[in-house]
């Protein structure tokens, strides 16, 4: 069975005849120049006319036809139908010849192939080296140069010398994807070095990695699986043939997400007929706007540096490509809106029916409740739902046994996969790992939560299709957990999180609020933004210390603090993603904040029956508890779940310190005395009733 390194030596060997041809041809055209130029006294510090015949004909060894990998000889002369014979070997061993692969993934016709041949041709034999000095009659430039390839390819007719010299520029295939590089050099264009960039000649000869070579950064392709967008496509198209006939050279779309602006621009490009690139960070926009000219191509630039410059806006006014603006929001330079014909688009929110129709199209097996629940919880964008549907295609292929399991089983970790954002230096995300079954609630706080959560899956179809998200400040669930410490407000959080399958994005408010003017304002919007993308429960502990009371100013601070609140309340009106705030005191929360929670929930301390619930779970089953240990007794104890909590583990390290192979009830007091000792409380022994005399004095910690 011949290997991928065999067939692909085997097509080199075949498809450089043509190159050499080529060369031989550019060989003679030299030699009958050099003979009317000859000077004798020049003969030993250049390549002869017979160096360059023998050297020539050690090359035609490449490219003789020569015997394929299975050992047959074709017929000479008939290397296309050898080609042909040999890519009808390779499909029968699975293998595809790499330069195949590579001109099929780059686009490159015949000519383009037969300079990239060239160009590798000194890292395969020493001895094109002097042949190429020999063409452009200077033994020190050695290396293949724009000058020799378009004398050998172009032939000597100056159209065809200008069509390859084409080929070579900046806005080439070969350079714009990286498969040719330019040494760096002074002088002029003809007289440019080429070297094969890395990884190329590897590839031609056979590496099985092809995807590390080929790629244009600057080049705006349609993702894999890519579907227009649902929103608006009749505006969509419009835009397009907009910029198509220059009604629009200059089109902002502004607002939605990063995904979302993509995927538009995407789309109006395509209706347009051309194709679509972008400036990467840290490129030169002038380089960028040069390139896109040569090829026809609109001009995508999110905003931001350095695409806010004044010297991209002056580039921009000059040149009269499209160009295809997009960000948060807007950006309109005056310079530019005056020189050019400008249109915009507030991209909106998709609602239920586009979401639905996205989903549809992104997982086309999904139907029934389940397309419904996700189209209703998720505000997910082309890259993101393309994502969701590998990652859940990848997981039903792995899971299945030889045949893929139903995708529907997997759509809900790879949405978890994708959704889950990164953690940050105030952000702390929590995948929850309690459930309902750990909460232990009076029964009135326990039908809030489920109600909670009920309220937050059934808001997308009241706020769009009963229409009560019409309004600013009616974006989503907002809630407010108050109660004492201890008693379930975080634990809840978690739990509400997990109960509807997103993580938990706790806030530290200590990193977030910031002395500098403003920066407050960055850290929360970022919090939020993060929260929204991963669609995560966005959680504040301790809030009453950022939502508290606004104040009289008599300070400069007190002024830059009321601005952080005014903030605080506009971004929570306008945020769709479950928000709870926990405060110790309800009191301390400001009024303004208070009207706007969809649920208010007050935790009480436990009463006997939660606080004997809350003694079971506090030990875990594999817990070796003593048959002595009184639960009705410990119940009786005013302690939160918190406490209880930390006085079990506490029991279990007396326990344990003590070489006990059980937890006694002794163990279990003493925890409790330095519960109470932690809370600044006096455990009595009357509290502890038949056990009173366990009670022992404890030694303070630390």
């Amino acid at each position: 069975m011949p290997t991928r390194a065999d067939l692909a030596l085997a097509h080199l060997r075949l498809r450089l005849a043509g190159p050499h041809r080529a060369l031989r041809a550019a060989a003679t055209r030299q030699a009958e120049l050099a003979a009317r130029l000859l000077r004798p006294d020049l003969t030993p510090y250049c390549v002869t006319d017979e160096q360059a015949a023998l050297l020539l004909e050690r090359l035609d060894a490449w490219s003789a036809p020569g015997p394929s990998s299975t050992g047959e000889t074709g017929p000479p002369g008939d290397g296309d139908e050898q080609e042909r014979e040999l890519r009808r070997e390779a499909e029968g061993a699975g293998i595809v010849l790499p330069l195949d692969a590579l001109a099929a993934r780059c686009g490159l016709d015949r000519t383009e192939q037969d300079i990239l041949l060239l160009v590798a041709g000194p890292e395969l034999d020493p001895a094109y080296e002097r042949v190429y000095a020999y063409i452009v009659d200077n033994l020190h430039r050695r290396l293949p140069s724009v000058e020799l390839v378009a004398a050998t390819l172009g032939g000597p007719g100056a159209r065809r010398r200008l069509a390859v010299r084409r080929m070579l520029g900046p806005a080439g295939r070969l350079r714009r994807y990286g498969l040719v590089d330019v040494l760096p050099g002074t002088g002029v264009e003809l007289a440019r070095e080429l070297v094969p960039a890395p990884g190329v000649t590897d590839l031609l000869l056979g590496e099985p990695d092809a995807g590390l070579v080929g790629h244009d950064p600057g080049e705006v392709a349609t993702p894999p699986g890519y579907a227009p967008p649902a929103v608006d496509p009749a505006r969509t198209a419009r835009l397009g043939r907009a910029l198509a006939t220059g009604q629009v050279d200059l089109l902002g779309l502004w607002g939605a997400t990063p995904s979302a602006r993509r995927d538009a621009a995407v789309a109006v490009a395509a209706h347009s007929g051309r194709p679509l690139r972008t400036v990467l960070p840290g490129a030169d926009p002038a380089e960028a706007v040069r390139l896109a000219a040569a090829l026809g191509a609109v001009l995508w630039l999110p905003t931001g540096e350095p695409a806010e410059s004044p010297s991209t806006v002056d580039l921009l006014v000059r040149a009269r490509l499209p160009v295809i603006l997009s960000g948060d929001s807007p950006w309109r330079p005056v310079p530019l809106l005056a020189a050019r014909a400008y249109a915009e688009w507030d991209l909106p929110a998709p609602g239920f029916r586009e979401r639905h129709e996205s989903w549809s199209t992104a997982l086309p097996g999904l139907s029934g409740p389940l397309l419904d629940e996700l189209a209703a919880r998720y505000r997910l964008g082309g890259d993101e739902l393309r994502a969701v549907a590998a990652v859940a295609g990848a997981g039903a292929r792995f899971a299945g046994n030889g045949r893929p399991a139903p995708i529907a089983d997997h759509v809900r970790p790879a949405v978890a996969a994708v959704t889950r954002g990164r953690t940050s230096g105030y952000l702390r995300a929590v995948t929850p790992r309690r459930t309902l079954d750990d909460l232990v609630l009076p029964p009135e706080q326990l039908r809030h939560i489920t109600e909670i959560a009920a309220a937050f899956r059934a808001w997308p179809r009241v706020a769009e299709a009963w229409g009560f998200g019409r309004h600013p400040g009616d974006a989503g669930v907002k809630v407010l957990f108050s109660g004492e410490p201890g008693t379930g407000k975080t634990l809840c959080a978690e739990i509400l999180a997990g109960t509807l399958g997103v993580d938990l994005l706790t806030v530290d408010l200590s990193q977030v609020v910031s002395k500098w003017v403003g920066e407050t304002e960055k850290n929360l919007d970022a919090a939020f933004r993060q929260a929204e993308e991963s669609r995560a429960v966005l959680f504040f502990d301790e809030a009453d210390s950022l939502f508290g009371k606004r104040g009289d100013v008599r300070h400069g601070t007190d002024r830059y603090a009321n601005l952080e609140i005014g903030y605080l309340l506009q971004r929570l009106e306008s945020s769709d993603v479950l928000v709870i705030l926990a405060s110790n005191l309800r009191e301390n929360i400001d009024a303004a904040f208070t009207r706007r929670f969809t649920f208010v929930v007050h935790f009480t301390r436990p009463g006997p029956a939660e606080r004997r619930r809350l003694w079971r779970l506090a030990f875990p089953p594999a817990a070796p508890l003593a048959s002595d240990v009184d639960l009705a007794a410990l119940s009786r104890l005013d302690m939160t779940g918190a406490a209880i909590a930390a006085a079990a583990r506490s029991a279990a390290l007396i326990a344990a310190e003590s070489g006990g192979g059980t937890i006694p009830m002794r163990a279990v007091v003493a925890g409790v005395a330095r519960q109470y000792q932690r809370e600044a409380r006096l455990l009595r022994p009357a509290e502890l009733g038949a056990h009173a005399a366990l009670l022992a004095p404890v030694e303070p910690s630390g």
